[in-house]
């Protein structure tokens, strides 16, 4: 009887507190405060727009870029829409060869799309054709070839036609010759890209399989065939087609060696061969921030300042005899993370992050081409791109 009733009392204390803990919780969440509706909370803001860094790996690196992603929470985040509102690109350096510049509110797939078009898919004109005469220094045929299809010709590549099937002219190829002998008795010499000359009226050398007996009065037929003279034509008439460096090394000559030989220079993209290519590196990043959260001072600061490779931090007089460290340069950071990895503490203090939306992107060129109209161009070719797609689709 007693048993019966000790169980009974047990009964309804649990009971009580399994109670009291349900009014909790449900106090708990009505004093949580509403979620805003088209508006996402800052923690998911937060993941959707930054990498965080951390001392041993980033997290949230993850991009959620399609429509309806947020749609629970009220949230359109249409894809066309958000680029067309945000996207702008800011120039930060621009030089001869090389341009840098900020993309913001872009995709990385799209950042990444255009870094691959100027890679691969630019034209430029490059040494496809090598006709050797006479070579008669320790490096092959091919490999001289080869050598030569690498030297960047400073042409604008708009102004020629993709060869295909067509005999070369003077609207696909360019001609040009070197010819460069080291004199017996001499010192070695070297021969530079400053050697090859354009030849305007195309090719010197007559076809192998000319007929002899013709007569000769006859102008001899060589390996391409110009109507006019390249010089004549007002693209060329000021700038004449040279290599962007006179001072590439081809070949080195001993005594009595010498190179003969002319080289036809075709369109052409990377894609197809490297030689092609009208950039050196062209590379992005997205924007680093580095925020110091906490102070850090006196020797601490000085410490942290001596730790960051790139200098991104930087000591500030805060009077009464004491310093802080302050975040100078953000942009050179490389997110090394090495002002982390010294102890819990200061991971405490410094947060390291990166805009998943904002791109700092470079342009380096081989000087075929200015690195703003090389973009300009990847940008007309994307384009072509979606209008193809949008036509196949319609």
């Amino acid at each position: 009887m007693s048993s019966d009733t000790e169980d009974t009392t047990s009964g309804s204390e649990s009971e009580a507190s399994d109670s009291a803990k349900a009014n909790s919780t449900l106090e708990f969440i009505k004093k949580l405060s509403d979620v805003p509706m088209g508006r996402l909370p800052p923690n998911i803001e937060f993941q959707r727009t930054r990498v965080e860094c951390k001392a041993d790996a980033p997290i949230h690196t993850d991009t959620f870029q399609y429509n309806g992603a947020y749609a629970s929470m009220g949230v359109d985040n249409n894809l066309v829409d958000s680029f067309c509102d945000n996207f702008k690109v800011e120039v930060i350096n621009l030089t001869e060869d090389e341009m840098e510049f900020d993309m913001i509110g872009i995709d990385p797939a799209l950042a990444n799309a255009f870094r691959r078009i100027l890679i691969a898919e630019v034209p430029t004109m490059a040494i496809e054709k090598v006709l050797i005469a006479n070579n008669t220094s320790v490096i092959q045929d091919e490999v001289l070839a080869h050598r030569l299809g690498l030297i960047p010709i400073k042409v604008d590549p708009r102004l020629f036609e993709f060869t295909e099937n067509n005999t070369p002219n003077e609207k696909n190829t360019i001609v040009s010759k070197l010819h460069v002998r080291c004199e017996r008795g001499g010192q070695r010499i070297s021969v530079k890209s400053k050697e090859l000359i354009w030849l305007p009226n195309g090719s010197e050398y007559p076809l192998e399989s000319q007929d002899t007996k013709s007569e000769s009065s006859s102008k001899p037929k060589t390996y391409t065939s110009f109507t006019c003279s390249q010089d004549s034509l007002p693209e060329f008439s000021d700038n004449p087609i040279c290599p962007t460096s006179g001072d590439i090394t081809i070949a080195r000559l001993g005594p009595g060696q010498e190179i003969d030989l002319e080289a036809h220079a075709v369109k052409g993209i990377g894609k197809t061969h490297a030689k092609w290519s009208p950039v050196a590196p062209v590379w992005y990043r997205m924007l680093p921030e580095v925020i110091i959260s906490q102070d850090i001072e006196d020797e601490m600061a000085e410490k942290l300042v001596a730790t960051c490779p790139v200098k991104v931090f930087d000591i500030e007089d805060i009077g009464n005899g004491k310093k802080r460290a302050t975040v100078a340069r953000p942009r050179a950071c490389t997110l090394c993370r090495e002002c982390i990895r010294e102890g819990k503490g200061w991971e405490n203090s410094i947060a390291l992050q990166r805009k998943k939306d904002h791109f700092i992107f470079k342009i380096e060129s081989t000087g075929v081409l200015p690195p703003e109209v090389l973009f300009t161009e990847a940008v007309k070719i994307l384009e072509d791109k979606c209008d193809r797609v949008i036509s196949d689709l319609s």
